[in-house]
């Protein structure tokens, strides 16, 4: 039996950033709707790409969390995402950048995976979302009452996950930095940056200091790292380098074995995990509570 096979294992995160009191309870149950559209593919046999996207769907459509409905604003108040979904079987990747109004970025990036393009930013995204059929919307319908209030800090969502076949798969999605010059686009739709998958090593997703973490190429040190000294110091060595450039952040992993690893250095990282071996599962703020 190749390594993989026969088990499953998930991963969700709805960002490294500081939680306050009264959205604890939001991030915990957001998480843990997610971790369940995911489990429920994985255990039914499906596909590591269909669990990450149905994952990070929920996690778009919940306004707790930095991603589709609820994202952030940018100094011109308007919302500008990006999504990225990637296979560990063949490399294929499906990424968009400042997309605007669509409600699940993650599945227009899933829709440009058989594309020759990995990467569609600005109104093309748009018109590549309108073409495929995925599912449009007015950019208003995006915005919460508390994005207009107040710029809060907010962070990407992501998740990671094995199949029963043994692949993996990894999916980003977020709404941007708070108050952001229009257009910009850091680590979440960059490959080798904000996410990577590769069925020989493992698949991992980041959150944090954008521009730093695409600076640093943090994803590919991870994938590096993880096969001599496993899922959750590898990301902890790079990710210890952000503080250094002003920045903070969190990542989950999963190698190829299913092992599932975890970090941060921001003040609070939700987080959810469950596997073929803990098929229950459990959610986490941050390494305090694990």
């Amino acid at each position: 039996m190749m390594p993989g096979q026969g088990r499953w294992a998930l991963a969700v995160h709805g960002g490294a950033k500081l939680i306050a009191p009264d959205a604890r309870e939001g991030n915990r149950r957001g998480c843990l709707a997610a971790l369940a559209a995911g489990r429920t593919v994985l255990t039914r046999g499906g596909s590591a790409i269909d669990a990450v996207e149905a994952a990070v769907r929920i996690l778009e459509a919940d306004p707790t969390f930095n991603a589709g409905k609820g994202s952030a604003l940018t100094g011109e108040g308007e919302i500008e995402m990006c999504a990225a979904i990637m296979s560990g079987v063949d490399l294929a990747v499906g990424a968009v950048g400042v997309i605007k109004a669509v409600r699940h970025p993650i599945s227009v990036a899933r829709l440009l995976m058989p594309e020759d393009e990995i990467l569609v930013a600005g109104p093309g995204a748009r018109r590549f979302a309108a073409e495929k059929g995925a599912e449009l919307c007015d950019p208003e319908e995006l915005v919460v009452e508390k994005q207009r209030r107040e710029l809060a800090e907010h962070d990407t969502v992501g998740a990671v996950a094995l199949d029963t076949a043994g692949n993996l798969a990894a999916a980003t999605s977020t709404g941007g930095l708070p108050g952001a010059k229009p257009g910009r686009m850091a680590d979440s739709a960059l490959p080798g940056c904000g996410y990577y998958a590769d069925n020989a090593i493992g698949a991992l997703a980041l959150s944090g200091k954008g521009e730093a973490i695409a600076r640093l190429a943090i994803s590919s040190e991870v994938i590096r790292l993880m096969p001599e000294i496993g899922p959750e110091a590898a990301l902890e060595r790079p990710l210890s380098k952000l503080p250094h450039l002003g920045g903070d952040g969190g990542g989950i992993a999963i190698r190829k074995d299913g092992a599932i690893g975890w970090w941060h250095n921001s003040p609070h990282f939700a987080v959810a995990t469950a596997s073929a071996a803990q098929p229950a599962g459990r959610v986490w703020l941050n390494k305090d509570e694990a």
